[in-house]
């Protein structure tokens, strides 16, 4: 998950919205680090659970990463009371679906699930014309 995140992470620009979705343990947090390593933040990336968002700035004049984790909120009414910069941040969103329809015209979903090896099964799914063609 980790890996998969770097390569993630090369891609993702200012403006770009992730959505994370899997059950607990799924490797949303392993996929976010990687994701932050791939844009060069400052780390560590680590679960904002307790703190609900955070942001981490970049070290190599990109976008900062701001880490969501919407689990313990109750409607998209409550993600939108934290007054996060979509639009100038690469925003991850872990338990994030359903809480952000109509935030971005383009969002990128990981759908990730434990395959039976121990591994992990991750369906893409891409709307919007940025991520028209995507190849990971």
């Amino acid at each position: 998950m980790h890996a998969l995140g770097i390569r993630l992470g090369g891609l993702l620009v200012a403006g770009d919205l992730v959505v994370l979705t899997g059950p607990l343990g799924a490797g949303k947090t392993t996929l976010t680090s990687g994701i932050g390593e791939g844009l060069g933040v400052r780390g560590p990336v680590s679960s904002p659970t307790f703190v609900l968002a955070r942001t981490h700035p970049s070290l190599v004049g990109g976008p900062p990463l701001t880490h969501v984790d919407a689990y313990r909120l109750g409607s998209a009414a409550e993600l939108d009371d934290l007054d996060l910069d979509f639009e100038r941040s690469v925003v991850v969103v872990e338990w994030g679906a359903g809480m952000v329809d109509g935030v971005a015209d383009s969002v990128l979903e990981l759908r990730i699930a434990r395959a039976d090896d121990d591994g992990r099964a991750v369906e893409v799914v891409a709307s919007g014309l940025r991520w028209a063609g995507l190849s990971l």
